[in-house]
């Protein structure tokens, strides 16, 4: 195990299977829960695709996304895998060990919640951000899908209180991380005053760039999560695209994968 940001306590994991991914140091202690960000590396993928692309909305090889999931699959463990057709909307998906038996493992949203053992539910990123929040008590994981669309909606908000609604958690309770996605110092709108709503002017980091890893943290608390339950990577995916897809960097690329499963 390898320290890989010590201002933002991130630590760097290398799997048995040559699959590079991070994990969050509080989130960690919970014996429970396994949740890991991938890299872009590790995988089957060609250029500009290179190497673990998860994603069928690129232009990348059928085969080779399918080899890729199953490789993130198998490193997490997982008896099935859950992702998204991401939709840029406030779309949630509750997945019960008490309800319908699941037949599905692709959804048209852009946020998943579980209580099922053995069931990792993923996001799909390229600068957007995938946001992990986890109640150890009733032992249910979340991860949602956060760019700019998704930001002025509160869907991390919206996954909070369904959290609450459908698994009976206690906001209190829930841990969250936010994972790597476009920095402050990279996530310039020029057009802000017509797609922001005003008091996201309070989070601006220069004549046109916005913070919005204080604006999802911001809302976490807004929903009673605990400031000191949130924990941030810092890492701007424009700035890292050696570890990250970038969509601001990159143009045509890949995407990544954060993952969160229960364990029995």
């Amino acid at each position: 195990m390898q320290q890989f940001n010590k201002k933002n306590k991130i630590i760097s994991q290398k799997s048995s299977s040559e699959l590079f991914y991070l994990c969050f140091p509080e989130l960690s202690e919970h014996e429970n829960l396994c949740h890991r960000v991938y890299t872009r590396n590790g995988g089957c993928s060609s250029t500009p695709y290179s190497t673990l692309n998860i994603s069928h909305s690129v232009n990348d090889d059928h085969t080779c996304v399918e080899k890729n999931l199953k490789l993130i699959s198998d490193n997490m463990g997982a008896a099935q895998t859950v992702h998204m057709n991401q939709q840029h909307g406030d779309t949630i998906i509750s997945l019960k060990k008490d309800g319908p038996e699941l037949t599905d493992t692709v959804f048209d949203a852009d946020a998943l919640i579980t209580d099922i053992p053995g069931t990792a539910v993923m996001v799909k990123q390229a600068d957007c951000q995938g946001v992990i929040l986890f109640d150890p008590v009733k032992s249910a994981a979340a991860v949602v899908h956060s760019g700019w669309k998704g930001s002025v909606q509160n869907i991390i908000g919206k996954t909070v209180k369904r959290m609450v609604k459908d698994f009976n958690c206690l906001p209190e309770n829930i841990k969250a991380a936010i994972g790597p996605s476009l920095g402050p110092c990279c996530a310039e709108f020029k057009t802000y005053k017509e797609i922001f709503p005003e008091h996201f002017r309070d989070y601006m980091a220069g004549e046109n760039n916005f913070d919005f890893w204080s604006i999802s943290q911001m809302q976490m608390i807004n929903e009673g999560i605990q400031k000191e339950n949130i924990e941030v990577s810092g890492i701007c995916t424009k700035c890292r695209t050696d570890m990250f897809y970038s969509f601001r960097g990159e143009g045509e690329t890949g995407r990544f994968a954060t993952a969160a499963m229960i364990i029995k």
